[in-house]
């Protein structure tokens, strides 16, 4: 069943070669659904990758680490699948049920169809979906006893990177982009926008320009893909064209396309996503910040409470209160930020986290 997606009649969705990548040896049987008290033992999680890979410095690298950490923690068995291609999203899931993994992990929005009919084909096993809830065939959402999502509220973060960017800009015209337009992409822009937009309003006469992102139109540019690089320069080096200086990239490894195409001018920063990339890209010297997701702690606590036999399908939702998403520190720039935008972004922070401040978006959790 092909439930209903939200791309971009514009979004480039690339077809690839399927490329299966096995991620075990031949199934062993580790006992079917939760685990049973905390016996990390007989118990195995799984996880199967967007297309980006395990090294994308973004989403599927954290996922990956909190997987790593559950196991080290947990003396758990584990298995991995890494996708190269949307072809292999199912083919890559149904090789974990093989396995008979307790709990199968899919990293990303478009592994939603394959995780989803494989947790409605194996009600004695569990499944988590990061960065997506589950939906029915009209996009409704749906009611999967045995299936986690896993989900963020990233706009409330990217409000604030905005708000940075908009008060650090020197051409006064910042921008940002998209793999594939998709909501745990957009949210992530729509955020930004906002954040742009509010650092205007309350300082008169400034009038930062935002290029790459329409937020009441939903529409913007996109480099179709979660990992043709050369997309990502190319984007990067339109928008400098156009004097954008600080640049937001949400499309995991594509973004270091943008941040090789920014480093080569000097002034020019990259605001990065999901992870810190200053600690996990070689581009440290221009990441202002980082949008991030804890991708990995929702993990390692997803498979934990599985574990010990305390498996809720009741959706995870990472917020600036529950420390889900944030801000990255400001790194070599730390002394470049003014003490008055910094106090201001925390102020923000506060409002957002006690109500005062709300950050909306179509692709909100």
């Amino acid at each position: 069943m092909k439930r209903k997606h939200f791309a971009s009649a514009t979004a480039l969705v690339a077809a690839g070669v399927l490329a299966l990548s096995a991620c075990g040896e031949a199934p062993e049987d580790s006992g079917a659904g939760g685990g049973e008290g905390g016996d990390g033992a007989d118990y195995k999680a799984c996880i199967v990758s967007d297309a980006g890979g395990w090294d994308d410095k973004s989403f599927n690298q954290s996922a990956a680490e909190g997987l790593e950490e559950a196991v080290e923690e947990l003396g758990i068995e584990e298995a991995r699948a890494e996708s190269q291609s949307d072809s292999d999203f199912a083919p890559n899931v149904d090789n974990m049920v093989a396995q008979s993994c307790n709990i199968t992990l899919g990293v990303g929005f478009l592994l939603e169809d394959s995780i989803h009919d494989a947790a409605e084909a194996n009600s004695d096993m569990h499944f988590g979906l990061i960065d997506s809830a589950f939906s029915d065939a009209d996009g409704n959402p749906a009611d999967l006893e045995n299936g986690k999502p896993i989900i963020f509220n990233t706009a409330e973060a990217s409000f604030l990177a905005g708000y940075l960017a908009a008060g650090m800009t020197e051409s006064g015209t910042v921008a940002t982009f998209g793999g594939i337009q998709i909501p745990s992409v957009t949210i992530f822009m729509d955020g930004f926008a906002d954040g742009v937009d509010q650092y205007n309003e309350d300082n008169d006469g400034d009038e930062v320009k935002l290029l790459g992102w329409d937020k009441d139109a939903q529409e913007g540019s996109f480099s179709g893909d979660f990992d043709n690089q050369s997309q990502g320069q190319a984007l990067t080096e339109q928008f400098i064209s156009q004097d954008a200086d600080i640049i937001m990239p949400v499309a995991g490894p594509v973004g270091l396309g943008a941040a090789s195409a920014a480093q080569g001018v000097d002034g020019t920063k990259i605001i990065w996503v999901d992870s810190d990339g200053y600690e996990s890209t070689d581009y440290g010297d221009i990441i202002l910040t980082s949008v991030m997701k804890e991708i990995s702690n929702a993990v390692k606590d997803t498979i934990a409470e599985d574990v010990d036999g305390n498996f809720s399908a009741e959706p995870y939702v990472g917020t600036l209160e529950n420390e889900g998403v944030g801000l990255a520190p400001y790194h070599d720039f730390e002394g470049d930020v003014p003490d008055e935008l910094d106090e201001k972004i925390q102020e923000l922070r506060d409002q957002i986290i006690s109500g005062e401040l709300t950050v909306e978006s179509p692709s909100s959790p």
